[in-house]
């Protein structure tokens, strides 16, 4: 394989053509598209014990996908989309995980991949155009070209709560639960956070433990999903035009079948309002969040009409209207923080056992002690610590893979001021490097598939023009880039975005610096995926090849 690398302009010499980073949804297509489309010599590397990624280690209590399941999946293999059959609207994480696993044997993906294997560090040889790849399992391996696949959700924020080593129970990060599970039964249990992890978690542990002490610090809006089967004549229909719904969700705005209404909230009257806004309730999904009006993520009056809808919501559903404003969101405005679903996640609230500790009238946690946690002056005794405190979005698992890149220029120095890419899949002074779904790409604005095939296809692409015109070094041009990245933030601010204190704004970190971490093209995914059509066929203006 490397001699064929080499006849077709890519120099012999290094011991793969390609190593990607990460066993998930991205690498198992960037390793299916390299290997099987232009015949590389491709390896990947994967910290867990199996493919997975996201659905390997995200396995809480309640862990499923939020876009619908028959678009939460690989669009290449066409007959699998015929095939395979899930069980609900939104699968829990086991089966989607039985999903990747019958692709990976499908497609005999796991010969050329390397499990338990941590990438450490890699560095770029200028004088060979080439990356050298070191692993915590052994000697460094060299590849032309360094893909990662690292997710954009992976590296974890445990905050540094004081006392947390004197703990005497037992605490689990959400993305870290113990294959066997954990049993709740009978137990006194805390969760801290209240994002769309514990949204989906809260709710099912409160049915097992014996107590349950929600640690909130933001309240969040939250719209129901509205899980269950699918309809067999649903599920036929989509079988039968799949061809046309992969076409409307690479064009669509968010990589879903959810378009914006194309008025403003106020060119229709209260009441027709309140049957729009029911409609999008009693469906359920993101169709409340992406495809309401037009107006609601730009203006603040048009979000206050469908904040206040949310809120008589939430009055509605939560008996005790103390606990109702607690859970009212006071801080951001609606949609501009991850839009989490409900599955009947207000109404736990109601259970006698379940206790809300907000940090703005509760105050906030002091400390762990030896039996609980410390809030506001009063000790909650607790047996077990479920910490939903998410991650260290986008740049985070990128910066950890302590990459060096021309000069020896380390990825973080590169980024102490916030990331800093080309289209979000190259970075100046890093030759030879694709990010998957990197910063400023729609990514996690999307429904992620859409978006990794997007990338993949793109990389398989410039990788297969590279060789045909014998070029064996690409980098983003610094100029292209500095361009994209006042893009990125142009488009950004004329919308509500960055008023809020989410980690789309990296504000959940603190020192992280403050910056629109994806990117929202005002065309969608469609767009995005138009314009990066546009520049390979140009012959990669923004990049220098060599």
């Amino acid at each position: 394989m490397a001699q064929n690398g080499a006849q077709n302009g890519l120099a012999s010499g290094p011991d793969l053509d390609v190593v990607v980073i990460g066993a998930g949804f991205s690498g198992m297509h960037a390793l299916k598209s390299l290997r099987d489309r232009l015949g590389l010599k491709v390896r990947v590397y994967e910290a867990g014990e199996t493919v997975g990624g996201t659905w390997y280690w995200n396995r809480y209590p309640g862990a499923r996908c939020d876009s619908d399941s028959y678009i939460y999946c690989f669009t290449w293999d066409r007959q699998l989309l015929q095939d395979w059959e899930w069980s609900e609207r939104y699968p829990e994480q086991p089966e989607i995980l039985r999903y990747l696993e019958h692709v990976a044997k499908r497609h005999d993906l796991k010969r050329d991949m390397r499990f338990n294997t941590r990438v450490t560090g890699a560095a770029f040889d200028e004088a060979r155009d080439l990356w050298t790849i070191r692993t915590d399992r052994g000697e460094p391996v060299t590849a032309r070209f360094l893909v990662t696949a690292v997710g954009t959700l992976s590296t974890r924020n445990i905050p540094g709560v004081r006392g947390l080593d004197r703990f005497q129970g037992r605490w689990y990060h959400t993305s870290a639960f113990p294959k066997g599970g954990v049993d709740f039964t009978g137990k006194r249990v805390a969760v801290v956070g209240t994002g769309a992890t514990a949204v989906q978690a809260i709710p099912v542990i409160a049915q097992q433990a014996r107590h349950l002490t929600v640690f909130q610090r933001t309240a969040n809006y939250c719209v129901p999903a509205r899980n269950g089967k699918v309809d067999p004549d649903v599920v036929a229909r989509r079988k039968a035009e799949y061809d046309q719904i992969v076409q409307r969700i690479r064009e669509s705005p968010f990589g879903q079948e959810h378009w914006p209404i194309e008025k403003s909230v106020f060119d229709v009257s209260a009441e027709e309002r309140e049957r729009i806004f029911d409609a999008m309730w009693d469906k359920g999904g993101f169709a409340f969040w992406i495809g309401n009006f037009q107006d609601m993520l730009s203006s603040p009056e048009a979000n206050e009409v469908c904040a206040d809808y949310l809120r008589r919501r939430i009055r509605r559903t939560v008996k005790d209207p103390a606990v109702a404003e607690r859970l009212i969101p006071r801080s951001h405005y609606y949609g501009t923080k991850r839009q989490p679903l409900d599955s009947h996640y207000y109404e736990t609230f109601n259970k006698e056992n379940v206790l809300l500790v907000d940090a703005a009238l509760d105050g906030a946690i002091e400390e762990v002690t030896e039996t609980g946690i410390r809030a506001g002056g009063r000790d909650h005794p607790v047996d077990i610590i479920v910490f939903a405190t998410g991650f260290d979005a986008m740049t985070g698992p990128l910066t950890a893979l302590n990459l060096r890149g021309r000069g020896g220029l380390r990825l973080e120095e590169a980024w102490r001021d916030g990331p800093h890419t080309y289209l979000g899949i190259a970075v100046a002074g890093f030759p030879n490097l694709f990010t998957i779904t990197g910063p400023q790409s729609p990514s996690v604005l999307t429904n992620m598939p859409v978006a990794i095939e997007q990338h993949v296809e793109w990389i398989t692409d410039c990788i297969a023009a590279m060789r045909a015109q014998g070029r064996r070094r690409i980098e983003a041009e610094p100029a292209a880039q500095e361009d994209w990245g006042r893009h990125v933030q142009e488009t950004i601010s004329g919308t509500l975005f960055p008023t809020a204190n989410s980690w789309y704004m990296g504000a959940n970190i603190p020192g992280k610096p403050r910056t629109f971490l994806p990117y929202l093209d005002p065309a969608g995914i469609g767009g995005y995926r138009k314009r990066c059509e546009e520049i390979a066929v140009k012959g990669y203006p923004g990049f220098a090849l060599a």
